[in-house]
């Protein structure tokens, strides 16, 4: 057995309170992590992000903390990152997983649908980049959410491929300038998911999406949140630079 132990280390998990996110909070948590749980400040995610904290903190206190930002917006990053080096001394991890999504063509989506995309979704996760570089400790690692969606191109998805594209090329660029703390920036690109967003999905469409994926199955949270974790961990010592595919093999 090959044991991941990330006591003693920080990770800050964007858009955390449920989902894909969520999963990587209780995973990082499980590996010994103190985990910093995101949330953009709504109500239903606020009480979804304390509640996901205090399971945490049952099993060990004080090692889960919830900060409300919006990372869209600059100057809230900058102040959630003051407050993860005041309370918890530095940050190791960053994980880039707050996303939205819009979906229209380009004929007819609107700017504002174009913005709201490329303002969570790419720019972001340069903010979150940014000012975490500050903070962060030698040989610590950033991981980025990619997608399926800029190999792709899915049909109405302008706005929210071209941020993922982003993400991805903005890794390869921070590998390269985060090395001299050496510090890894990778991103990684899943496929479809089964989440709560996913559950939307109508079933035509599911089982024709299901078609084109070798292992015949969308993935699941937890098989997400392993690669990151993987991504962070000692493990992945020599990955920097890279867009991990989590997709069940699908490539048509």
């Amino acid at each position: 057995m090959i044991p991941i132990d990330l006591s003693g280390k920080v990770a800050l998990i964007t858009g955390a309170s449920q989902g894909i996110g969520a999963q990587i909070a209780r995973t990082f948590h499980r590996a010994g992590a103190t985990v910093v749980i995101n949330h953009p400040g709504f109500p239903n995610t606020a009480a979804d992000a304390q509640a996901l904290a205090d399971e945490l903190n049952v099993h060990r206190s004080d090692s889960a903390r919830v900060i409300a930002a919006d990372v869209s917006k600059p100057e809230q990053v900058q102040l959630m990152m003051g407050e993860v080096q005041a309370t918890c001394g530095a940050l190791d991890y960053l994980v880039n997983n707050a996303a939205i999504i819009k979906d229209r063509t380009i004929a007819k989506m609107s700017l504002d649908e174009w913005d709201a995309v490329i303002d969570v979704n790419l720019s972001g996760v340069f903010y979150g980049c940014k000012y975490a570089l500050e903070i962060m400790r030698e040989g610590g690692a950033i991981v980025s959410f990619g997608s399926i969606a800029a190999i792709q191109g899915f049909f109405g998805q302008a706005n929210y491929a071209s941020a993922k594209a982003g993400v991805q090329a903005m890794m390869r660029v921070l590998s390269r300038e985060a090395a001299r703390k050496n510090i890894r920036a990778n991103a990684i690109a899943p496929g479809v998911i089964d989440t709560s967003m996913a559950a939307t999905i109508p079933e035509s469409v599911r089982a024709e999406m299901i078609k084109n994926v070798p292992l015949a199955r969308f993935g699941t949270t937890e098989e997400v949140a392993n690669v990151v974790l993987f991504l962070c961990s000692p493990l992945a010592s020599y990955v920097t630079g890279q867009t991990i595919e989590i997709n069940g093999g699908w490539r048509g």
